[in-house]
């Protein structure tokens, strides 16, 4: 279980530190894989968690990746 659990995290540990060299200062990046979930919920639920809306950005390369779409998350 162990190994799985460390694959798991690793991949996205790895995958945020890659997106982190193309954010910006003061900016919450996040992938469309967790702005989809996020929306996702608000929508079932009703609820906007405070207001928070998903900006899109042009796709960008992450090694290992290749092109991936991802959001700046922001309060509206």
């Amino acid at each position: 279980m162990k190994s799985v659990l460390c694959d798991i995290y690793s991949d996205a540990v790895n995958t945020a530190a890659r997106m982190e060299s193309h954010g910006e200062p003061g900016r919450i990046h996040v992938s469309e894989e967790f702005a989809f979930h996020v929306q996702n919920r608000m929508d079932m639920t009703g609820d906007d968690l405070g207001g928070i809306v998903f900006e899109e950005r042009e796709e960008i390369e992450i090694k290992g990746k290749g092109m991936m779409k991802t959001y700046f998350l922001e309060k509206a």
